[in-house]
């Protein structure tokens, strides 16, 4: 997750520079054309192209918001994650007198959901938080995350059984772990239902062909500076375009992305210090982006 104003804009000037470059190129070819060998067909009203492109707007405004929406449902859901599991590490001390290889099991599911988002073999950090017996009976599973919580629900139980925990304390316990429950399902809907093809493709062929069209209608108004005005217009374009795109895909290794591996480390913090144990330093931005 960019989280430096200066690296964001960098990074989509950056990543608009071949279409601008391309446009600029284009609106040039355009310009000689018309200024030195004048065809009839480039004399094209403005109004048309002026009507495209608001209604082009309007439909990519749905698109970003709609992709905004996912990532942010993401988010919100991964401080569901996190919530849960500090409340679920202080429930261990106060009603199971520690429990500590459950806490430790808590931060594992973190490093497990996050491995099954984004499709990375996180293995050996999640197995460093589990006991043995823990790590044998979820091994091969193929939702890890899943089976750990599971597998921490039946140990909560026993742990009940064997302190005699009133129904009630054991039933909230029970909440919060089905509200772990609820928020992984929510992430994984999120990953196994992309953007609608209309909503993911078609803005960005619109775009491409709004560009090829934008400076017949502004040639002749602005002649030899067409290329700088057009490239500006098409600039405005391309980045809706690419901010749209960008969002879409919440769990993607990119610096557009949700953060998942600097909340996981900030689970793996506070649980960890929770039980009195060392604990990592937080992850720091790196040329402004949050990993």
């Amino acid at each position: 997750m960019i989280v430096d104003r200066r690296t964001g804009v960098a990074r989509m000037l950056t990543e608009s520079l071949g279409s601008l470059g391309a446009l600029f190129a284009w609106d040039i070819i355009v310009v000689l054309i018309f200024q030195l060998a004048h065809r009839s067909w480039m004399d094209q009203p403005a109004l048309p192209v002026s009507l495209i492109g608001s209604a082009l707007v309007l439909f990519m405004s749905v698109r970003n918001t709609t992709a905004y929406n996912r990532w942010w449902e993401a988010r919100t859901l991964w401080g569901s994650v996190v919530n849960n599991s500090r409340s679920f590490s202080r429930q261990m001390a106060t009603l199971l007198g520690g429990a500590p290889e459950l806490t430790r099991a808590m931060i594992g599911f973190g490093h497990a959901l996050r491995g099954g988002l984004r499709g990375v073999d996180v293995t050996p950090e999640v197995q460093r938080f589990l006991t043995p017996e823990l790590a044998a009976r979820v091994r091969g599973r193929r939702n890890q995350a899943n089976a750990i919580l599971y597998e921490i629900g039946v140990l909560v139980r026993v742990q009940a059984l064997e302190r005699k925990i009133h129904p009630a304390a054991q039933a909230e316990i029970d909440r919060m772990l089905s509200d772990l429950a609820n928020a992984q399902g929510g992430l994984e809907r999120i990953r196994n239902t992309p953007l609608a093809i209309q909503f993911s493709t078609l803005p960005r062929l619109l775009v491409r062909v709004f560009c090829l069209i934008l400076p017949l209608s502004m040639v002749q108004d602005l002649g030899w500076i067409t290329p700088f005005g057009s490239t500006l217009v098409g600039f405005l374009f391309v980045a809706l375009d690419e901010i749209g795109g960008d969002l879409e895909s919440p769990f993607e290794d990119s610096p557009h992305a949700v953060p998942m591996l600097a909340i996981t480390r900030t689970i793996e913090i506070d649980l960890l210090q929770a039980l009195d144990e060392p604990a990592p330093e937080p992850m720091l931005p790196a040329r402004g982006v949050l990993p």
